[in-house]
Parts: structure tokens; C-alpha cells; sequence
């Protein structure tokens, strides 16, 4: 059985010092180590902020972060879906070296899909777990003294296994451990690290479609899929509790927020503000998955701008509690914009410049898929309104988080501190490349190297030709120019030859590639 809120105690997790064994640290200089601050939205697009470019959603509090730090134009995700750009984000090892690859589900343990029976069986819950000694930024950051805590949404390890948060480097997980569960924004359960908190929210199972008779146009119809506990809610709750007990002390958050991800739940007060403002549409009826809903534009909306909303409130929070200098504020997002579950992404514009339709977007090495919005703010440190055109992914954030923090960074990372970037100081090291792979929709490379974009699909089908793009003329990829470019072609192909390792999993191996 679930326990009730009340029930939950806090524990910490330990560090291994052996852990950092064989690390090289390039600690800066500082009285007082940051907090820091990570916001990642699921599935947000790299036009779906003010700041970015969109014209339909309001983002102000987003947009006020941007003007007050730096907004960086090419930074780019781990990977095109959930868990393995997570894995890339904590690991610091690019998808050629992480361990998982793709989205996991395990499914070996039975019926991971049923949501009755994952209510019913916790042993359903979760996906792959990453191993126990793994090392992470959180568990390098424990190390150095900050207190840790991840709130919103995990998917690298079931509760109790070796991959859960409180064994990877988090004194405090709260949220979804599950990325299927995850799929309804008002769940039955929520964790405190290993520990269920049961809510009072009944089971709508994704894929439930209007009742029988339902009238389409009626709002009416459409009133079981909002329900008492809204999980966002929640998990700010506990963010707001998190930076209050812990201002005394260096502290990392990482807010894994599932927003905007399907299913489209936004809060009604935030629904009914883009009706007015959209005016009608078309329903969604459920065709592509997740929950049927009257307004899916208004719903896209209002979730984006409920997220900014709750950015704002903490914020602010850090203000009243003095900690707003002394924090260093990150906002990005785990992929490209999604194509399924009701959102309407070219509607929106939501990866800015980029193709977003379904094959170009999330799931996707297109520039659509990986190429993310990211802002970083720390008043008196990072100057204002300032941007950067620097080549970054997610697995340079290892190393920048160590870089501020002073605490030692693994000689294996594959990441780049760009602290001196942040911190306007030099120099600052650049990568000649960055890879990407991705095993699943039939298996995908890519390599951006200047203005070069290198793709491979379909090598699961024993398709290896590569397609070149000139980024700095085609942004939407549309203009195939390896003929005219050998060389160039060539170099590519030794860059994904060096940069993919095999896979521990055999489910991520990709035979052509000699796995």
C-alpha cells in the first residue's frame, strides 16, 4: 500500500570519495560556492519561449531570466527522447559512451504498460536502471559539500533499484520515478525517494477516450481528465520547502519538471486564459494517444505558461530569502517539441527555425530534436542580456557544474567547462565535434562540426550513407550536400568512428556499426 504524505522522513545519501579516484579538478576560485538552480522541461521546443522567438505563448518571468543572464543559441540536448538525455545530463558522457541509449521500459518484468497493474505491483514501476557505480554529477557535488535534491521526473532506475535517485547522488527525490506514469499529469501515486505517496486522484488510464454519447464541443465531457491533485502543484511545493530548509548551505536543485510533455492537463484558470485569447478550435479526440481535450491549443499554451509562472514564483522566492545573488539559475529542456497526444508544434512554431512535424522533431537527430533552448542567470557573475553562439550539449554540464563548484572533475567526461563562458573569462576551450547516436526508430548518427550537420538513418536497415547539411545556409536541413563535400563527408564518418563505443546494453547495439 501507498503511504500517506505524513508518513515520509527524509534520508540522505552517501558519497563514496573512492568515486573520484583518478580525477583532475580545475576548481575557480570563490569564498562561497553557488547554489545552483537546473529547470529541464520535457519535450519544450527551442521556440516555445519569448525569448526564443514565439509569438503565441507568453513567457514573461522566462524571458525576464534570459534578459537578466545569457541565452545560448546552439545549445543541444543528449538525446532526442527522455531517459537517455537525462542519462547523458548527469553522466557527462555523450550517448556514443552512456550507458542507456534509448527509452528502456524493461519490460521483461511483465506487464510495465498496465497502469492498474503498476499501481498494484511497484516492481512494475520504472525504467532501466542505470548502475550503482556510476558517477554523477550529483554524487561529485554531494562530495563538495552541497546538499541535493531532484524534483519532477527521473526514468533511470524503479524505486529501490541501483539507478533510483537517493543511490545516484540525491538526498532528496520527490515525483515521478516512472516515465510512464508520467504520461498523466494527475497520478495515483508520487515518490518521496523510495517511498509512495498515495494521492487521491482515481485512475484514468492514457489512451481513455470520451464516454459513450459524449458531446465533442461540450467542456463537460472532457471533465474527468482534471481531477483534485495536479502533480506540478505538488512538486513546487516541495522545490519552495527544499530552498527554504536549506539557505544556510551551498544546495543543488534539479527541477525535472514534465511539462510540457503529453498528456496536455494544464490548469483550468491557465486553459481558459488562451480560449480567450485563441478564441475556439477543434477538439482532440484522442487519436494520437494521451487524453482527449476540448482546447488542445489553449492546453499547449497554458502549460507553457503555467511553467513560467511557477519559474517566476521561485524566483522570487529566492529574492525573499536573500539567495537570488548567490544562485545560479539554468533553464533548458530534454528534447525537441513533440508531434502526438493533441500538440500541434508547427502551429506553434515550436522549434523556432527548425522543422517540428513528426520525424523532425522529438525522436529525431534533426536540429528540430536536439537543438534545445538554454538560459543561465547569476546576477553579478554572468553579465546581462548577453548571448553565446559557443557549440555545448548536455554533457558539459558535468563539468561546468564542478567548475563553479570546485569540485573535482572526472578525467573520462566528455564534457567542456564552459564556466569561462558564463563568467565572461578565457579562455575557453572549444569541442572539434559534438555525436550523437540513437538506437531506436531505426537507428540514427549525427555529428555537428562547425557549420556542418552529419546524419545517418535508418543503419539498423544497414543504411550508412550520410547526409550533409550547411547549417549556416540550411537550417531546416532540407539541402542533402555530401557530393559536392568528400572531404568534409569523410572526416564525419571518422568523427562517429571514433566517438560510438558498444553498448553494455545489447538492446542499444547497432550491428552495422560493428556492435
Amino acid at each position: 500500500m501507498g503511504a500517506t504524505r505524513r508518513d515520509f522522513i527524509r534520508t540522505s545519501a552517501g558519497v563514496s570519495l573512492a568515486a573520484l579516484a583518478g580525477c583532475t579538478a580545475f576548481p575557480l576560485a570563490r569564498k562561497r560556492p553557488p547554489n545552483i538552480v537546473y529547470i529541464l522541461a520535457d519535450d519544450l521546443g527551442y521556440g516555445d519561449l519569448g525569448c526564443y522567438g514565439q509569438q503565441r505563448i507568453e513567457t514573461p518571468n522566462l524571458d525576464r531570466l534570459r534578459a537578466g543572464g545569457m541565452r545560448f543559441t546552439q545549445h543541444y540536448s543528449g538525446s532526442p527522447v527522455c531517459a537517455p538525455s537525462r542519462c547523458v545530463l548527469l553522466t557527462g558522457k555523450h550517448s556514443g559512451h552512456a550507458y542507456i541509449r534509448g527509452n528502456d521500459e524493461w519490460a521483461s518484468r511483465g506487464k510495465v504498460w498496465d497502469y492498474q497493474a503498476v499501481v498494484n505491483d511497484p516492481g512494475l514501476e520504472g525504467q532501466r536502471p542505470i548502475p550503482g557505480d556510476t558517477l554523477t554529477f550529483p554524487k561529485l557535488l554531494q562530495a563538495a559539500g552541497y546538499t541535493t535534491a531532484a524534483v519532477g521526473k527521473w526514468g533511470l532506475g524503479p524505486p529501490g533499484s541501483e539507478g533510483a535517485p537517493e543511490r545516484q547522488g540525491f538526498d532528496l527525490f520527490f515525483g515521478y520515478n516512472c516515465q510512464r506514469q508520467a504520461h498523466t499529469y494527475y497520478p495515483k501515486h508520487l515518490y518521496r525517494n523510495a517511498q509512495r505517496l498515495s494521492l487521491s486522484n482515481e485512475l484514468v488510464v492514457p489512451g481513455t477516450k470520451l464516454p459513450a454519447g459524449a458531446g465533442p464541443l461540450d467542456p463537460a465531457s472532457y471533465a474527468r481528465y482534471t481531477q483534485a491533485e495536479y502533480a506540478p502543484d505538488l512538486m513546487f511545493a516541495e522545490i519552495t520547502s527544499f530552498v527554504a530548509a536549506n539557505r544556510e548551505r551551498p544546495f543543488f536543485l534539479y527541477w525535472a519538471t514534465t511539462i510540457p510533455h503529453a498528456a496536455l492537463q494544464a490548469p483550468p484558470r491557465w486553459m481558459d486564459y488562451y480560449v480567450r485569447k485563441f478564441g475556439d478550435e477543434p477538439p482532440y479526440l484522442g487519436n494520437q494517444g494521451y487524453f482527449p481535450l476540448r482546447y488542445p491549443h489553449a492546453c499547449y499554451a497554458g502549460m507553457v505558461s503555467y511553467l513560467d509562472e511557477q519559474v517566476g514564483l521561485l524566483l522570487r522566492h529566492l529574492e525573499d530569502l536573500g539567495l537570488r545573488d548567490d544562485t545560479l539559475v539554468m533553464f533548458s529542456s530534454d528534447n525537441g517539441p513533440t508531434y502526438n497526444g493533441g500538440t500541434d508544434s508547427p502551429w506553434f512554431a515550436s522549434a523556432g527555425p527548425f522543422r517540428c512535424e513528426a520525424g523532425w522533431g522529438k525522436g529525431s537527430l534533426r536540429e528540430g530534436g536536439i537543438r534545445v533552448p538554454f538560459i543561465a542567470s547569476w546576477p553579478g557573475h554572468i553579465q546581462p542580456g548577453t548571448e553565446s553562439d559557443r557549440l555545448c550539449a548536455f554533457w558539459d554540464l558535468l563539468p561546468t557544474f564542478c567548475d563553479l563548484a570546485g569540485a573535482p572533475i572526472p578525467a573520462d567526461t566528455d564534457g567542456i567547462s564552459f564556466a569561462p563562458t558564463l563568467l565572461g573569462s578565457s579562455p575557453q576551450p572549444q569541442h572539434p565535434y559534438l555525436y550523437w547516436e540513437y538506437p531506436e526508430a531505426g537507428g540514427h548518427q549525427a555529428v555537428r562540426m562547425g557549420r556542418w550537420k552529419g546524419l545517418r538513418q535508418g543503419i539498423r536497415k544497414g543504411d550508412l550513407t550520410l547526409a550533409l547539411y550547411d547549417l549556416d545556409t540550411d537550417l531546416q536541413e532540407e539541402h542533402d550536400v555530401a557530393d559536392a563535400h568528400p572531404d568534409t563527408v569523410s572526416e564525419i564518418e571518422n568523427r562517429m568512428r571514433e566517438a560510438h563505443t558498444t553498448p553494455a546494453l545489447e538492446s542499444f547495439r547497432m550491428k552495422p556499426l560493428g556492435d
